[in-house]
């Protein structure tokens, strides 16, 4: 699945392309996604794209009478292309542009979302809900302490946990848990202030540095412009489970967390 960097990496490569420029046609070729396409986002049709703006894993485009949000679920790929690129299986939906371009989502598994919000409405609530973004201010050293106090959560499921952070998800989670010293499975509540403090810097490390690098190279996310991401070189401990800790040389161990890899070094990480 995408994570926050590369759904930042998508809006950093499509935002030169569509910002300011007038959409002419909406091509809804399957609305049968995560939740029905609406015919409402027909309604941009004469209409620029004021902002291209991100919020955990969703795309928002911002129009002057609301904003089209976009997600990309677990395979979804969004482009930036001439107009007479021939269509693809899986190619949903389109936005065309008076200055010849067309922004295409493809989406494989279909769990991904295209929706209207008029007048900036969330009226599902996904996004009223989010806890900060964690390149932002808002999530700032104390804040992880102030959350965690009492919570017998391990702390990885604690981290991606939408309501509490966004975008921390499974492969970044691993990253700076392991960054910060901390095993996966340690309770929430039991991890000290400090400690805390240090893995909310480390995430934002982590993320920002990921970003930097284009995004992580998963098996069906490719950047805006088709080049896949670089960052997976980096990894020091997602999908490496069984090879030498980077650090000390240990093998590194992996157990399943909510139907999710976790793989750390039992030497480097500690309770």
């Amino acid at each position: 699945m995408p994570e926050l960097p590369e759904v930042e990496v998508c809006r950093l490569g499509i935002s030169p392309h569509i910002i300011a420029q007038q959409v002419i046609k909406v091509t809804i070729r399957d609305s049968r996604l995560r939740w029905p396409i609406p015919e409402e986002v027909r309604s941009v049709v004469g209409l620029p794209v004021l902002a291209v703006d991100r919020r955990a894993k969703y795309l928002l485009l911002r129009f002057k009478t609301g904003t089209l949000l976009l997600h990309l679920g677990m395979s979804g790929t969004v482009r930036v292309i001439e107009h007479d690129t021939p269509v693809a299986k899986h190619d949903h939906f389109d936005l065309a542009f008076q200055h010849g371009k067309v922004l295409r989502l493809n989406d494989p598994r279909r769990f991904g979302a295209v929706l209207w919000l008029a007048n900036d409405e969330d009226e599902l609530g996904l996004l009223s809900k989010l806890g900060p973004e964690p390149l932002s201010d808002d999530f700032y050293p104390g804040y992880l302490f102030s959350k965690a106090k009492n919570r017998k959560v391990p702390i990885k499921t604690f981290l991606m946990n939408n309501h509490i952070v966004v975008g921390v998800g499974n492969i970044y989670a691993n990253e700076a848990l392991f960054q910060a010293g901390i095993l996966p499975t340690t309770k929430a509540g039991d991890i000290d202030e400090a400690r805390l403090n240090n893995l909310t810097n480390i995430i934002k490390q982590v993320l920002s540095a990921a970003i930097a690098q284009g995004g992580t190279t998963l098996k069906d996310f490719t950047q805006a412009d088709g080049r896949p991401g670089y960052f997976a070189q980096s990894l020091m401990v997602y999908g490496r489970a069984g090879q030498a800790c980077l650090t000390c040389q240990t093998k590194l161990e992996e157990i399943r967390q909510s139907n999710r890899s976790s793989v750390y070094c039992p030497i480097c990480q500690q309770d």
